[in-house]
């Protein structure tokens, strides 16, 4: 199942990750060519252009208006588009309104993604149809039919990349609740990997998420800063996935960690803090996927100054919906100029981000 999952360029990554594809491994010289394009286009951007494609804005009822993100697009400002509350003809609209737009101004296409959880697409997208709750999923088959349903609907959008499966430890958690497939780990890996495999026989990229775990907070990421106090009892699922080399992308969530002798965030949600995304999820996990934040508009992140700068030299790749995306890209670049090793991490984001582009055929 490996070969499924992967995009081998073994010899010409300079950061590995791991695209899904729907059949089998490239030859190793169209592995090679691929990897030759995604440094041409790379070379082709400027510095302020690169950092863009970490910038994934909002479209739809709460996100930007529709002339708002085209006018990020005609300068652009942004990388990816995640297409939120609407329906489902409307994102269709929307897809085909943006690539247009890219293609006329000569920018690079966008990455589409959606918050296609069973429990939420129905909510996140009129117009697709009610799947049941994630918690009300009772097998591995069920949860395969069901992820493969959802990845038709993306797919007849537009959207490449699914923010889901949920691997919170729990359905009670205010924030949580039917999202989760329940309390055992066991079981929520095990469906995990299921609705994981499924999308990605599809080519729909998904995305892990809360990590480092959401379940056993108290509060709600939405409204205020959560704490994790102490152990990381969420982890296993995550180190599971990660032995079976099906993760693609892992959503980092707005949770802060104390008490913890090695993993203290000093009062910073995960997102914005390198002992997390970098030191414990990239080198103690070793994971080498694409890593995305949470919204960087929730409640607890919206009071931290320059939250979404943090988020990159935490680690993170894809900064979702950031407040002011020309801020963020300043501010990166500035830090780029000075510290050689932060532009060396962000080079090597904007790479991943584009050889996911290139996997897809988007480029």
């Amino acid at each position: 199942m490996l070969k499924y999952l992967l995009f081998p360029l073994l010899f010409f990554y300079q950061t590995t990750s791991v695209p899904p594809l729907r059949s089998s491994q490239p030859s190793l010289l169209a592995a090679y060519f691929q990897e030759l394009k995604v440094q041409r286009t790379f070379d082709q951007l400027t510095e302020e252009e690169r950092v863009a494609q970490m910038v994934v804005v909002a479209a739809g009822q709460y996100g930007k208006k529709k002339w708002q993100v085209a006018s990020l697009i005609r300068n652009q400002k942004i990388g990816g588009v995640l297409l939120l509350n609407g329906t489902k003809n409307e994102f269709k609209g929307y897809v085909k309104e943006f690539n247009t737009l890219t293609k006329e101004t000569g920018q690079l296409p966008l990455l589409y993604s959606a918050d296609a959880e069973p429990s939420l697409i129905h909510y996140k997208i009129k117009g697709t149809p009610v799947f049941k709750s994630t918690n009300a999923i009772t097998d591995e088959a069920e949860c395969k039919e069901i992820a493969t349903r959802i990845s038709d609907e993306l797919l007849d959008i537009g959207i490449q990349h699914n923010y889901a499966p949920v691997c919170d430890l729990t359905t009670s958690n205010a924030a949580i609740r039917k999202r989760s497939f329940g309390s055992d780990t066991a079981h929520v890996y095990a469906m995990c990997k299921a609705f994981i495999e499924a999308s990605h026989q599809k080519n729909i990229l998904t995305t892990a998420k809360h990590f480092p775990g959401h379940g056993y907070v108290k509060g709600d990421t939405h409204k205020n800063l959560v704490y994790i106090d102490g152990t990381l009892q969420e982890l296993d699922v995550y180190k599971k996935l990660l032995a079976d080399q099906v993760l693609s992308s892992i959503m980092v969530g707005h949770i802060a960690i104390k008490n913890h002798p090695k993993y203290d965030t000093k009062g910073l949600p995960a997102t914005c803090s390198r002992v997390v995304v970098t030191d414990l999820l990239k080198e103690q996990l070793g994971f080498e996927g694409l890593i995305v934040t949470d919204a960087m508009n929730m409640g607890a992140v919206k009071d931290i100054p320059k939250a979404s700068f943090l988020a990159a030299k935490a680690g993170c790749d894809l900064i979702l919906m950031p407040t002011d995306e020309i801020a963020f890209i300043k501010a990166v670049v500035a830090e780029m100029q000075k510290d050689e090793n932060f532009r060396a991490q962000i080079h090597a984001s904007v790479k991943k981000i584009i050889r996911y582009k290139v996997a897809f055929g988007l480029l």
